[in-house]
């Protein structure tokens, strides 16, 4: 009986390396401190202005518009429908760009990959960052108002994250999704 047992270890060992060795795992269900979802969110922006630049670009060309103020708002619902399916899909895969940069993962309150749909209402949900004070610029208020009425209601909307339970954005809460470290696994 001992000399099986030396055998089996060896697969035993390479059984628990061999799940170790997995792609990409998440490090428990734990959130990221709030400096790095902020500076992912930030990372975030910088990346849509390619996004925004493109679908600009597109939708000026098809639409054949030669001052931009013409189509304004169809241009805004299409921005709004281009990134719903950019975050969409990154989402439903896993992560965005900046998210892997910073490694965070949106998943949902068990730990597995959200569905589209999912996703999808997380999107619709996120805007909650943007409305205060895009309510403000449709009420009237000047330009330079509504980017500081946007500052401070972003800092609020992440500070408030503090007050759940698990420290997510409360926008991931009523979406069901949550986010987690996650860091690529070493081989």
């Amino acid at each position: 009986m001992t000399a099986s047992t030396p055998a089996s270890a060896p697969q035993a060992a390479t059984a628990t390396s061999s799940t170790t060795a997995a792609p990409s795992q998440p490090l428990g269900l734990t959130a990221p401190n709030l400096w790095r979802r902020m500076a992912c969110w930030l990372y975030e922006g910088m990346l849509m202005f390619g996004v925004v630049f493109i679908a600009g670009y597109l939708f000026g060309t098809l639409s054949q518009t030669r001052n931009a103020m013409d189509n304004r708002h169809a241009l805004q619902a299409f921005l709004f429908v281009v990134f719903g399916i950019y975050f969409t899909w990154f989402w439903a895969k896993g992560q965005t760009l900046a998210q892997k940069t910073w490694l965070i993962r949106v998943v949902d309150k068990a730990g597995q990959p959200i569905t589209q749909l999912r996703a999808l209402l997380r999107y619709v949900l996120s805007w909650v960052w943007f409305l205060p004070p895009l309510a403000a610029y449709l009420f009237g208020v000047p330009v330079l108002e509504v980017l500081v009425l946007l500052g401070g209601w972003v800092a609020v909307w992440a500070i408030l994250s503090r007050f759940h339970p698990e420290r997510q954005f409360w926008h991931d809460a009523m979406a069901g999704t949550r986010l987690v470290h996650f860091e690529l696994a070493k081989k």
